[in-house]
């Protein structure tokens, strides 16, 4: 439960359910309740768990395979927010000075080559 705390989220927010499993397991899955289903009532993020014979395993697991979830979810938030106001500060960056006189001197050349034909022509 210290995840639950470092990530700020509240054991109230999590909704488990608890259903026969199906597979493999013999009479065991079929006579008890050991697939598990948790979700996360804000965000919507849910997962459901059979890989055990023991309920009390999968709602372990159930419960790592959420918060890691939850965890990349907002990693993954976090990145593509610094990605954004990296590029916004790219695009307001000004250019550097050679690179402004190259692209002026490649204009003139362009003007001096388009007026050069209008001579020839009319």
């Amino acid at each position: 439960m210290a995840r639950l705390a470092r990530l700020g989220l509240e054991v109230g927010d999590f909704e488990e359910k608890f259903a026969r499993s199906s597979g493999p397991g013999g009479q065991h899955v079929n006579k008890v309740s050991t697939s598990v289903t948790l979700k996360h009532a804000p965000s919507g993020a849910a997962v459901t768990v059979q890989d055990s014979r023991s309920q009390s395993m999968n709602r372990q697991l159930a419960w790592e395979r959420l918060l890691d979830s939850i965890e990349r979810h907002r990693r993954e938030a976090r990145a593509a927010e610094r990605s954004a106001a990296e590029k916004i500060r790219r695009q307001n960056a000004k250019r550097p000075w050679g690179v402004k006189q190259r692209i002026l001197d490649n204009k003139r050349r362009r003007g001096d080559t388009k007026r050069a034909r209008g001579r020839v022509a009319g």
